[in-house]
């Protein structure tokens, strides 16, 4: 692909040229009209010039065409096309009747014509003449057309050269000018090839083009997406490495206990090692979630999901587990709700709402899920009669690694972090508040798929 620098000199230096070629023949076709007119000008100056002197002669003084056929040294005047006497005017003096009464040049010009300027072709030769009438005369004065346009000829050369000099230097200044013009791109390529991922500090815009300008405040808000998102990213696998240091601390702790630990305790101890490994598992399990749901991860893969049927199998997978835990896990309602979305991550979704409910209501209390299309909407909604989460704290408890409750959590503090990665690609609502019941209530809205036509 060609550069910009190229297009430009190739599309400025061809108008140049184009332009130079017009203006010269339009110099051409005007100055050969004004040499033209100036020439016959002076054809009539000749003409009158003639005519003043004519006076001057008497009748027995004038050559007829008979006695130009007498003088040798006029007989030996023939007449051929490259005869040296067609570079000269040729003046000539008719009487009214028509007769040759002088001519300058003997058998060379044509015959009289009538007043004014004439063109005509005599003896294969182009002449111009003009002829001016008196009262007893007519002078006519010819010159030929071929002789005329030698000598434009040698005036429209000087001509020229100044305008192939102009479009030298034009040329040369445009090519300067282009490079010049350009320079801040290529400031601005050195500038970034010489940054990297520890210094994406926005670009300057102050000494820019205001046509560059748009161009580099976007890419400095893409320099500054790159570096929250690197950001994030640091610091996503610095709390990892420190989430992971202390259960993986423990895990090794507990298999250390099991081999010491007698044959009467080692049943229990094996039990504690098996609760350390299952949270462990489920924190790298939430890990990987998360990273799959950073931005730019992947592409979302939108479908028509029936979203009752996700929210009934979110309750008949956690059955069991809510039965062991003496908890109540029941569905309240389950609208017919179609939405555009991703399905793994939804399903996602409702598993770590109802994990979260599970894991914090206590044992013995009531998780209750519902969904009901409300205003064109889908609204899922996981209510639990525990402690609750306070007004203060609902926000930040939707960071990562945030744990209310630190003595007591078995989590992992990615739940609600999850819950609004996935509320944000879909475009939805996540809320929380206080249920009913008055435990924590969290309600997600979800605009219904209208027809079967997939979104942008």
């Amino acid at each position: 692909m060609r550069s910009i620098r190229s297009r430009l000199l190739f599309w400025q230096i061809s108008a140049l040229l184009l332009t130079a070629v017009v203006v010269s023949v339009l110099t051409f076709r005007l100055a050969w009209v004004g040499f033209n007119d100036v020439r016959d000008q002076g054809l009539e100056q000749i003409a009158q010039t003639v005519l003043r002197h004519d006076p001057s002669l008497d009748a027995s003084s004038y050559q007829t065409p008979s006695q130009a056929q007498q003088d040798p040294s006029i007989l030996e005047k023939r007449w051929f096309a490259d005869d040296e006497y067609l570079d000269q005017f040729v003046s000539q003096v008719w009487s009214r009747q028509g007769g040759l009464l002088y001519s300058s040049l003997p058998e060379v010009g044509p015959p009289m014509q009538a007043p004014g300027h004439h063109i005509v072709v005599w003896r294969g030769q182009s002449w111009r003449l003009y002829t001016l009438p008196h009262a007893k005369r007519m002078v006519q004065v010819a010159v030929t057309t071929h002789i005329r346009r030698q000598h434009f000829y040698e005036l429209i050369t000087w001509l020229l050269i100044p305008l192939g000099i102009l479009v030298l230097a034009l040329g040369l200044l445009i090519h300067q000018a282009v490079l010049r013009s350009l320079r801040p791109l290529e400031n601005m390529r050195r500038e970034l090839s010489q940054r990297d991922v520890a210094g994406l500090r926005p670009l300057s815009t102050s000494e820019l083009p205001r046509e560059i300008v748009p161009l580099a405040e976007t890419l400095n808000q893409l320099l500054t997406r790159l570096d929250t998102l690197l950001v994030n990213q640091r610091r996503f696998l610095a709390d990892a490495a420190h989430e992971l240091k202390t259960p993986l601390a423990a895990v090794k702790l507990q298999a250390q206990l099991v081999r010491r630990a007698p044959e009467t305790d080692r049943l229990i101890a094996l039990d504690e090692l098996d609760r350390g490994i299952a949270r462990t598992s489920h924190l790298v399990s939430q890990l990987l979630l998360l990273a799959r749901l950073e931005p730019h991860a992947r592409q979302t893969e939108r479908s028509l999901v029936q979203l009752d049927e996700l929210v009934r199998g979110a309750v008949v997978s956690f059955a069991a587990r809510a039965a062991e835990q003496h908890i109540d896990l029941g569905l309240v309602s389950a609208d017919p709700a179609r939405v555009w979305g991703d399905a793994q991550a939804l399903r996602a979704l409702l598993d770590n709402l109802v994990d979260n409910a599970l894991r914090y209501a206590g044992k013995g209390a009531r998780v209750d899920l519902a969904l009901r299309v409300v205003d064109n909407q889908a609204v899922v909604e996981v209510m639990d009669n525990g402690p609750g989460i306070a007004p203060t704290d609902r926000e930040r408890v939707q960071e990562r690694f945030v744990r209310l409750d630190q003595g007591h959590s078995t989590g992992s503090g990615l739940g609600l972090s999850i819950v609004r990665s996935i509320v944000e690609r879909h475009k939805a609502r996540l809320e929380l508040g206080t249920a009913p019941t008055g435990g924590l209530l969290v309600r997600i809205r979800l605009a219904l798929a209208t027809d079967t036509t997939r979104p942008d």
